[in-house]
C-alpha cells in the first residue's frame, strides 16, 4: 500500500498583538523613567564596595569638581520654583517668568553666586555652560556660605528632600570636608556620598 504524502503548509503566526504589547511597554517605560540631568561638569566618582542605594527621587544633589567648585540641583521642578521664589524674596531679586522657567529645567544647576543668578538664568543652555567656566561655583566659605542658604531653603520647601554629595575622585578631601561640615553646621547630618560600585576585595 502506498504512503500518503501530506502537503506541507507554511505556518503563519500573527505578530500584530505582540507588536502592540511591545509598543505599549516601550511607551510605559519612557513615561515613567527618571532621566538623569546633564551635569555641568564631568565628575568621576571614587569606587566603593558599599551597596546602599542612593535616593534618585526627591533629592538635592551637590557636585564638587576637582578644584572645589560646587554645583547643586533639585530633581523636582515645583520645588525648584518655590526655592527660587524664596531666594528672590530673601535677597530682593525679582525673577521673570522666563528666568523661573529656565531654572525649573532639569538640566539647570546652581553654579554661581546669588548675586549672579538673575544674569545666569537669562541665558540659554549653551551660554550657561560658558558662564559656568568663568564662575567660582556656589560660595561655601564661612563669610558667605550660600550653599547652606540653598540647602536650608530647599528643606524649608520640602522637608523630605535627601541630600546627595557627588565628588570627583581627584577632589582633595578638605574640599569635600568643607561641604560635609556645612551640612553638619545646619543640622543636616544625614546625607549620601555617591560612589561607583566595585567588587569586594579578596579575603572579605
Amino acid at each position: 500500500m502506498g504512503k500518503i504524502k501530506t502537503k506541507k503548509r507554511d505556518t503563519f503566526i500573527d505578530m500584530t498583538a505582540m507588536s502592540d504589547v511591545t509598543v505599549l511597554l516601550l511607551t510605559f517605560f519612557m513615561l515613567t523613567a527618571n532621566f538623569i540631568p546633564l551635569e555641568p561638569v564631568q565628575v568621576i566618582t571614587p569606587a566603593s564596595v558599599m551597596e546602599t542605594k542612593v535616593p534618585d527621587y526627591n533629592v538635592i544633589t551637590v557636585l564638587i569638581e576637582p578644584t572645589g567648585k560646587i554645583f547643586l540641583n533639585l530633581d523636582r521642578p515645583n520645588d525648584k520654583r518655590a526655592v527660587l521664589e524664596k531666594i528672590g524674596a530673601r535677597y530682593s531679586i525679582a525673577f521673570s517668568e522666563q528666568e523661573i522657567a529656565n531654572f525649573m529645567e532639569p538640566t539647570t544647576f546652581v553654579g554661581v553666586s546669588i548675586a549672579q543668578l538673575k544674569e545666569f538664568l537669562a541665558l540659554d543652555m549653551e551660554d550657561q555652560k560658558d558662564y559656568f567656566r568663568q564662575s567660582n561655583g556656589v560660595p561655601a566659605d564661612s563669610a558667605n556660605n550660600q550653599l547652606a542658604v540653598w540647602i536650608q531653603t530647599a528643606k524649608a520647601v520640602n522637608k523630605d528632600l535627601a541630600v546627595s554629595i557627588k565628588a570627583d575622585q581627584s577632589t582633595p578631601y578638605p574640599l569635600v570636608r568643607a561641604v560635609t561640615s556645612t551640612l553638619q553646621d545646619i543640622k543636616e547630618n544625614r546625607f549620601s556620598l555617591i560612589t561607583t560600585l566595585r567588587n569586594m576585595p579578596e579575603g572579605f
